[in-house]
């Protein structure tokens, strides 16, 4: 209940005060945190690595562009495995120099180095589409890479093992080659199962629902990434999915997903706001100052590492491809700066912290430490839409261009085919002609559209919807009526407001994959 109360209040926060809901989460949870009856509440790491994570990436990866990332997928693999490297580097650097020892410090670095694909779904949202993906394939894929360094470091703390080359290239080989084919794996399982079904919505999302757990699983048992065996699920499923799944499964889906990510989504953040004040009080007495002197240099180099590499590789990457569909690629300063803000920290990185054994000396300052960095990187979102204001970015027209060429011919071939199936159904010609010209007066409103933009208002096809809208509004209330009057049943009004709210959703296109 505090959880759900949670989400509901800050949701309704958010609309007033426009403030990004993690944050607002984050806040919400800390005082929770500080509510006896609650104190107790602890986050297992396995809970958010199992529970949490396939779940929400799952959704992240089936709702993203492939096509994106095919095109970007040099900085994509750079910002997902040398940015982690160097982040994770320099934190350990950073923190040795304030006193702590090798081994935890590159835990910490390990800890804090990715950033959070939800996170950045959230609060980066408006950004042209190249930059948005960017974000979002970079946190998807680059926990893979965290985490194998965070296994490297704690096995060299822990049990003193001597790192090789040859067992480091090894255990990323593994990690990212293994996760890739366990969810190559878990997607052909879930495309068969799904095939074997048939137009069974109910048991097609039960199937859905489980794929990336078993996507996750599957990598677990051979010691690969389950992060990036969900992610590369994901990716399969949405280019064969389309073709497979049925409307109706679909439909279910799209009203499903973004109601479970939300929740869990919310939850997480309010889980992690509930620690932050465990995390204060596990640190021994007097080490307080010294802890957050700590967190304010690595938090500094979080950030900072994250900008300098924004504002040097892409300059490095110029002098050594010249190509002219490099040159197309090329993001301006304030582009990058956007990119440089959006290194947002996250559940991978607390679940990282609180699974480091209590045989570490130094567990509750990289507790502490990852879970205000988490809250620090989180604050620069508030700071996003001025960034966003100040850097003025070019509206990013291709979307609509794309959805106007596939709705045209989209309906222009679908009436091209109109004699011919007409024929394969034994339609009659009343019927042909009056199917032709609805597509032909889609198509006029397609084109006007074309010409005069979206700032042409009540055109004919948008009174018709609005007519359409009142009358099924008519439709609603009577049948409710008749309910009311005891005249039909309750079984009756269910099914007929099922059919108009169909409808309503077809005229309207409420559901959406974002």
């Amino acid at each position: 209940m505090a959880l759900g109360a949670a989400l509901v209040v800050a949701g309704i926060v958010a609309q007033r005060v426009r403030v990004a809901p993690p944050v607002l989460l984050l806040i919400i949870g800390t005082l929770l945190g500080l509510v006896p009856a609650l104190s107790m509440v602890r986050l297992p790491p396995e809970a958010v690595l199992l529970l949490f994570l396939p779940a929400l990436l799952y959704w992240e990866s089936l709702t993203t562009s492939l096509r994106e990332i095919r095109t970007n997928i040099r900085v994509i693999g750079l910002l997902a495995t040398v940015l982690v490297i160097a982040t994770a580097g320099g934190v350990a650097y950073v923190a040795h120099l304030l006193g702590v020892a090798w081994g935890p410090a590159w835990v910490l670095g390990a800890a804090v180095a990715p950033t959070d694909a939800t996170a950045v779904s959230v609060l980066a949202r408006g950004l042209p589409r190249r930059t948005t993906t960017v974000l979002r394939a970079e946190s998807l894929v680059n926990d893979g890479t965290a985490l194998v360094i965070f296994g490297l470091a704690l096995a060299v703390t822990i049990d003193g093992d001597e790192l090789t080359t040859g067992r480091i290239g090894w255990l990323f080989a593994l990690a990212y080659g293994g996760g890739l084919l366990a969810g190559f794996g878990a997607a052909w399982l879930a495309l068969a199962a799904r095939r074997l079904i048939g137009d069974e919505p109910l048991l097609a999302n039960t199937v859905s629902l489980l794929t990336p757990f078993l996507a996750f699983l599957l990598a677990e048992v051979i010691d690969a990434s389950g992060v990036l065996a969900v992610v590369a699920c994901g990716l399969v499923i949405s280019q064969y999915g389309p073709s497979t799944i049925s409307a109706r499964t679909r439909t279910q889906a799209f009203a499903f997903w973004p109601l479970t990510t939300f929740v869990l989504n919310g939850a997480l953040f309010v889980l992690i706001g509930m620690q932050l004040p465990d995390s204060v009080h596990g640190l021994h007495d007097g080490t307080l100052p010294h802890s957050a002197i700590v967190l304010a240099a690595v938090a500094g180099t979080v950030v900072g590492v994250r900008f300098l590499w924004s504002f040097t590789t892409p300059y490095l990457i110029r002098a050594l491809d010249r190509r002219p569909r490099q040159r197309l690629l090329r993001v301006g300063a304030r582009g990058r700066t956007i990119s440089a803000f959006a290194g947002f920290r996250g559940a991978v990185s607390l679940a990282a912290a609180l699974a480091v054994p209590s045989a570490v000396a130094e567990r509750d300052l990289i507790v502490f430490v990852t879970s205000g960095v988490i809250v620090l990187t989180l604050g620069l979102g508030l700071f996003m839409p001025a960034v966003v204001r100040w850097a003025r970015l070019p509206e990013d027209d291709g979307p609509r261009q794309e959805l106007l060429l596939a709705q045209t011919t989209a309906a222009q071939e679908a009436m091209d085919a109109l004699p011919r199936v007409a024929a394969q159904v034994g339609a009659d010609d009343l019927v042909v002609t009056r199917l032709r010209k609805e597509y032909e007066r889609h198509l006029s409103d397609l084109h006007a559209g074309e010409d005069e933009g979206d700032r042409v208002e009540q055109t004919e096809h948008e009174q018709y919807t609005m007519l359409k809208l009142e009358l099924l509004a008519h439709k609603r209330a009577t049948i409710v009526r008749l309910r009311d009057e005891r005249r039909i049943d309750d079984v009756v009004l269910r099914q007929l407001q099922g059919k108009l709210d169909i409808e309503e959703v077809r005229l309207t296109g409420s559901y959406t994959t974002e």
